[in-house]
C-alpha cells in the first residue's frame, strides 16, 4: 500500500496535470454516460481515482447532493481540493485518501465512477474484492460507470502494467450484483498525441439477495 501511495504522489508531484497521459479538459466520455443514465442533483456520486480530474467541477455544476473524491495520492486531492474551494454550491464534497481496496465501509451512493483505476489492478482476487465494494457502495437501481483500457489499449500505464479487458470480461466480474447496460470503445487522445482505446461499460445494480 505505501509503495502504492508513493508512486501516485510521485506522480501528481512532478508532472503537472496537463502532462498526465490521462489527461481530460473536458470530461466528455464520462459525462455522456451519466446523461444516458439520466444523473441530477438527486444523485450521490463517487469517483474511484479522480485525480485532480474537471469532472468534479462539472458534477458540483450539476448540483449533485454529495460527491465523494477518492483517491490514493493525497497531493491529487489536495490539488483538487484547492481547484473547486471557491466554487459556490450545495454539494457536499468528501475527500477519501486511500487505496479503493480498503474503503471500508464504502460510502452509499447512486453511481460509482472508475475511469482508469480498475486496470491497476490485475490480481484476480483483488478484482474480485473491487466488484464486492462496489456492490457494497451502489444502492439497488444505482449505476457502475467503468473506462478502462481495451484489449487493444496500451499494455501500460504511468510505469506500470495494466490488465486490459473487454464489455464480456467486466460483464464477468460483476455479473453476481450487477447487469451490464451499455458498453462501447472510445479513442482517448494524451496531451502528445498518442491514441488510447478505452472500453466503456455501464453496468445497473441489482435488488439485493434474498
Amino acid at each position: 500500500m505505501n509503495s502504492t501511495r508513493q508512486h501516485w504522489n510521485d506522480v501528481w508531484s512532478k508532472k503537472a496535470h496537463a502532462e498526465v497521459s490521462w489527461y481530460q479538459a473536458d470530461p466528455g466520455s464520462s459525462l455522456a454516460w451519466f446523461d444516458r443514465i439520466g444523473i441530477d442533483g438527486s444523485d450521490d456520486v463517487i469517483d474511484v481515482g479522480c485525480g485532480a480530474s474537471h469532472l468534479a467541477d462539472r458534477l458540483i455544476g450539476r448540483g449533485i447532493r454529495q460527491l465523494h473524491l477518492l483517491d490514493v495520492s493525497s497531493v491529487a486531492l489536495d490539488q483538487i481540493r484547492s481547484r473547486i474551494a471557491s466554487k459556490e454550491s450545495a454539494t457536499v464534497v468528501e475527500y477519501l485518501a486511500t487505496d479503493v481496496l480498503n474503503l471500508d465501509p464504502p460510502p452509499s451512493v447512486s453511481l460509482w465512477h472508475d475511469r482508469a483505476v480498475l486496470h491497476f489492478i490485475r490480481d484476480q482476487e483483488e478484482r474480485r474484492r473491487y466488484a464486492e465494494i462496489a456492490a457494497a457502495a451502489v444502492r439497488p437501481g444505482g449505476h457502475l460507470v467503468i473506462g478502462g483500457f481495451a484489449p487493444d489499449g496500451p499494455l501500460r500505464c504511468s510505469d506500470l502494467e495494466v490488465q486490459r479487458a473487454d464489455a464480456g470480461d467486466l460483464s464477468r466480474l460483476f455479473g453476481d450484483h450487477f447487469d451490464l447496460e451499455f458498453s462501447s470503445i472510445d479513442s482517448h487522445e494524451t496531451p502528445w498525441g498518442a491514441a488510447q482505446s478505452f472500453q466503456w461499460c455501464t453496468l445497473k445494480r441489482g435488488g439485493d439477495d434474498a
